[in-house]
């Protein structure tokens, strides 16, 4: 029983990492094509387990927090034209051959650049704090850095680095995937190109396999995107990339004539939802 149930573990990952958007009840049809016998409260729970979001609320890497301020989404509509313009940051499951554990990366949207990264067997704000420091004392500060709703980012101990560098907080609507779409394709290329194929065993192979493989994603491989440029280059000479994040209900308000009503800069989530940090009194 457990052998198939990390085999299933093993399925989701690779699907969700092909497929973001894809639920609980997606991911059953696609297990039950497979041929394993399995109901949607099932695959909610191993989802939950992997961290993944676009399920039911549940903890998650996403998981948001009743008493951290939620900031607005910054990015829609904007035309990202320089290094250090944009900066994201998310995190993503990682499996091993027994159990798993937690990758955070922060990445420039200008150049698909990685600037910084760090691996965790919890789900705390620690090690997303680390990865942001290390970002900014290697290569200064963006003028936006964007998250999803995750109490990692919204706590107190990361916002409260923004804050003190002046630099601009967004944040994706609550459970969208794609509003963080650069860092969801990175994953995409970390585990096709490099996890799956090489099966880590435990962590300090993990580092080091990733060590070598981020140093190939910035610098040798060829991104289309920027025009078969590598990150280095384009960050470099500000020169090649660029990324514009399209307004799909403004411009379709604008089509029929319909003047969109100004969303809300702050929410106060769900006190019932939680998360793994401590909470704040």
């Amino acid at each position: 029983m457990q052998d198939e149930e990390e085999l299933i573990l093993a399925l989701i990952d690779a699907e969700y990492t092909l497929h973001p958007f894809y639920g609980s009840r997606k991911m059953v049809v696609h297990l039950r094509f497979k041929g394993y016998s399995v109901n949607r409260k099932r695959v909610q729970r191993l989802m939950r387990i992997l961290g993944l979001a676009g399920i039911a609320p549940g903890p998650n890497t996403s998981r948001p927090h009743p008493q951290h301020k939620i900031y607005p989404y910054l990015l829609r509509g904007l035309d990202v034209t320089r290094p250090n313009h944009v900066w994201s940051t998310d995190i993503t499951y990682v499996r091993l051959a027994r159990g798993f554990v937690y990758l955070a990366a922060v990445i420039d949207w200008y150049s698909r650049k990685v600037l910084a990264w760090r691996l965790s067997n919890t789900l705390d704000s620690e090690f997303c704090v680390d990865c942001l420091e290390q970002s900014l004392r290697s290569y200064g500060t963006p003028e936006i850095f964007n998250t999803d709703q995750g109490c990692q980012f919204t706590s107190d101990a990361f916002t409260g680095v923004l804050k003190l560098h002046d630099i601009a907080i967004s944040m994706d609507g609550r459970g969208r995937a794609l509003d963080n779409i650069f860092v969801e394709r990175l994953w995409r290329s970390v585990k096709h190109e490099d996890v799956y194929l090489k099966g880590y065993v435990n962590m300090p192979g993990l580092q080091l396999g990733l060590t070598e493989y981020f140093e190939f994603y910035n610098t040798e491989r060829p991104h289309q995107s920027l025009g078969n440029l590598t990150p280095i280059q384009v960050y470099q000479t500000g020169s090649g990339g660029g990324a514009r994040i399209v307004d799909k209900f403004k411009e379709r308000k604008a089509f029929l004539g319909v003047e969109p009503k100004p969303k809300a800069e702050t929410t106060i989530l769900n006190p019932k939802d939680y998360c793994l940090d401590q909470w704040v009194h």
